[in-house]
């Protein structure tokens, strides 16, 4: 019986190290093929852009990823920053950055709190406020390059377009916690965007930076439809597609997640988190067959149930496949970055975590974010943590949660 599921480990390891390699030949074929930033945009008045950036504490760096917005080079766009009320730290940090671009730069804050997700709550405030019709959410802790708005802009030219993501890197690590945070952006969530667009022409809608149309927000209801969604950005993905007829589409140039100082804890508490978000939106079996894009966990597991020279032999393809797949694809997606040996140690650490995250996502609803506890339903469908509550964030949208997920 050992032996059996010792090969069966086993065998799970090699599909995984199969995947990690077409995964990669996806990303290399991805760079190759990469347009020269700054290309023209089709003749005409440019679309007005009004990037929508919800904030909450002060995160790394956070001054100068608001710099960063400030010098876009696009003719007409606007920042609109967000707080949910004066006591949040970022709120300073907010005035402070529209003193410096009023031509640029305005503040809101958070009118209400109509639902569960706070992130959507400000979305809410942030839309409502916003001059222009193309619509995109920034997370606080990203940089971009000159030209993102150019491309989002001549991107919606095409009418069958009715939403924008972007590839994720990670920088500016200080710690291993960033640094395990960092190379899970890039050689994850970023290689996974670009490798399911690759292979099997499916785009991934990630919320760190996300283009939509005013009007489309509309038709599915504006932001306050999934005010009660903890995965805003998949849910809103889906709709687009199956409610709207549109398509979702990844873009070429990248968004850099910056983290600097995050620990070791936070980086294991970020993702297990993450894990109970992501298994709700997809079935388990896909979540199931997910884990094997880690395949060195599976691999020791089968060595540790039945050791042999097969076994041994599977770990070290394994610890070598992943190796060359992370330390490969981080260095290529952070061109002015340097890659240093620390790195390696870092690959498998942090891969060890995320396995550990992962066990716990098969199994918990229950997340605790921004100080609140929330259980999770099908679809990130959050409801509060017990029924005694009253008023309207007690009670669960009509719906079923199954249907955020439907077209």
């Amino acid at each position: 019986m050992l032996h059996a599921l010792s090969l069966a480990l086993l065998a799970a390891a090699v599909v995984g190290i199969v995947a990690l390699g077409a995964q990669l030949l996806c990303v290399l074929r991805y760079r190759q093929t990469r347009p020269r930033a700054g290309s023209p945009a089709s003749s005409g008045q440019p679309k007005g852009i009004s990037i929508l950036k919800p904030l909450c504490g002060v995160d790394d760096d956070l001054e100068a990823n608001l710099a960063c917005f400030a010098a876009l080079d696009y003719p007409a766009y606007e920042v609109i920053l967000g707080v949910k009320d004066t006591r949040d730290p970022a709120y300073a940090v907010a005035r402070a950055a529209v003193a410096r671009w009023p031509h640029v730069m305005r503040l809101e804050l958070q009118h209400g709190e109509p639902g569960l997700n706070p992130k959507v709550n400000q979305l809410i405030t942030l839309a409502g406020a916003a001059r222009y019709d193309i619509l995109v959410i920034s997370d606080s802790n990203t940089r971009v390059g000159p030209d993102y708005l150019e491309e989002i802009s001549r991107t919606f030219e095409d009418p069958e377009v009715g939403c924008i993501s972007h590839p994720v890197s990670g920088v500016g690590e200080r710690t291993l916690g960033s640094l395990m945070d960092n190379l899970y952006q890039s050689t994850t969530t970023g290689a996974g965007q670009i490798a399911a667009k690759q292979a099997v022409d499916q785009d991934i809608v990630v919320g760190k930076s996300m283009a939509l149309r005013r009007e489309d927000v509309e038709s599915l209801g504006g932001f306050y439809s999934v005010r009660n969604v903890l995965a805003e950005d998949f849910v809103i993905g889906r709709w687009v597609t199956r409610r709207l007829g549109k398509r979702a589409v990844v873009a070429r140039s990248p968004v850099y997640n910056v983290s600097r100082e995050k620990s070791v804890t936070a980086f294991l508490k970020r993702y297990v988190r993450w894990s109970i978000i992501h298994h709700t939106c997809i079935p388990t079996p896909v979540y199931l067959a997910q884990s094997l894009l880690n395949p060195l966990p599976w691999a020791l597991l089968g060595a540790l149930l039945s050791p042999s020279e097969r076994a041994l032999g599977v770990v070290g393809a394994a610890l070598l496949a992943k190796l060359v797949h992370d330390v490969t694809i981080f260095h290529l997606s952070r061109p002015e970055q340097t890659t240093s040996w620390k790195v390696v140690p870092a690959v498998l650490l942090k891969d060890l975590l995320l396995f550990v995250a992962w066990t716990n996502g098969l199994f918990a609803r229950s997340v605790d974010w921004r100080g609140n506890k929330l259980r999770v339903l099908p679809g990130s469908k959050l409801v509060p943590p017990t029924p005694a509550v009253q008023g309207p964030l007690a009670t669960p949208e009509p719906e079923r949660a199954e249907e955020l997920l439907a077209g």
